[in-house]
């Protein structure tokens, strides 16, 4: 075990440096930054806010896609041009997209965790609640004040971000209306979500969420991804439309770029 988890900490470090590589040769769409001081998480937070052509010149109100890793020089850059193409492809109806730009990142987007491997990737962990509380009690009303916004919104991450995803998902289903999850780190806290899912989805609200998540080659990832698919499964929830994409020919620093047409697609046009 001890063995894996330097592995998988070795792997973040060149994760972060592939990442870093590939969105600095993004281009930068035009959107709108401002900051918004957090109570919750006690500090100041920057927020990137993108918009379609159709919220420029039209009067309807929009979903929103809630994003961690939302900096421009994180996810934001390629998500926003990625959602743009598929709008004008009529591929999806239009979005906004609001992206959440890092400051601790592993404490925002872990739980608390007994594993003293986990404490070892930052300095400060399992800060996900409060991160959380973040978005559904500031960062939410915000937007919806400033923007056109409709009841419907959905969060989407990868990694630790997408750990952050599949929790909320399993703990405050009804923050969201849809999820997004690219190789969630369902290995945090040895596999506790894994472990708590049966419970938490025999509680499953009545209202209609979806769940769209997908599983890299990175054997630790792929194999607690597919044992949370066979738990849904089992489960057969009346109320949930979900799917799980097993990306066995992808590596856990490619699936997000590669497979985020199809989730975002799928996704959207299964909400309901």
């Amino acid at each position: 075990m001890k063995i894996i988890y330097s592995i998988l900490l070795l792997a973040f470090c060149a994760i972060v440096n592939f990442a870093n590589a590939q969105q600095n040769t993004d281009a930068i769409p035009e959107h709108k930054t401002f900051t918004l001081q957090s109570e919750k998480v006690g500090e100041l937070r920057t927020i990137n806010v993108w918009t379609p052509p159709e919220y420029k010149t039209g009067t309807a109100a929009l979903p929103v896609l809630y994003m961690p890793d939302g900096g421009v020089e994180e996810d934001f850059p390629h998500v926003a041009n990625t959602l743009d193409q598929l709008i004008k492809a009529k591929k999806i109806e239009p979005i906004i997209l609001v992206g959440i730009e890092n400051t601790q990142r592993r404490k925002d987007l872990t739980g608390p965790t007994d594993i003293e491997k986990d404490k070892e990737i930052a300095p400060v962990v399992g800060g996900a609640q409060q991160f959380r509380e973040f978005i559904n009690d500031e960062l939410v009303a915000q937007i919806n004040m400033q923007y056109r916004t409709t009841n419907k919104k959905g969060i989407i991450g990868e990694s630790l971000a997408g750990l952050f995803v599949t929790e909320t998902f399993l703990l405050k289903p009804n923050m969201f209306d849809f999820y997004i999850a690219f190789d969630p780190s369902l290995w945090w806290n040895d596999k506790y979500l894994v472990k708590i899912a049966a419970e938490k989805l025999d509680n499953f609200p009545s209202g209609q969420k979806t769940f769209w998540f997908a599983g890299s080659s990175e054997k630790v990832i792929f194999k607690t991804v597919a044992q949370l698919a066979a738990i849904i499964k089992a489960k057969n929830i009346t109320t949930l439309n979900w799917k799980y994409s097993p990306q066995k020919n992808e590596k856990h620093h490619t699936i997000f770029r590669s497979t985020k047409e199809q989730a975002i697609i799928w996704t959207m046009n299964n909400a309901k």
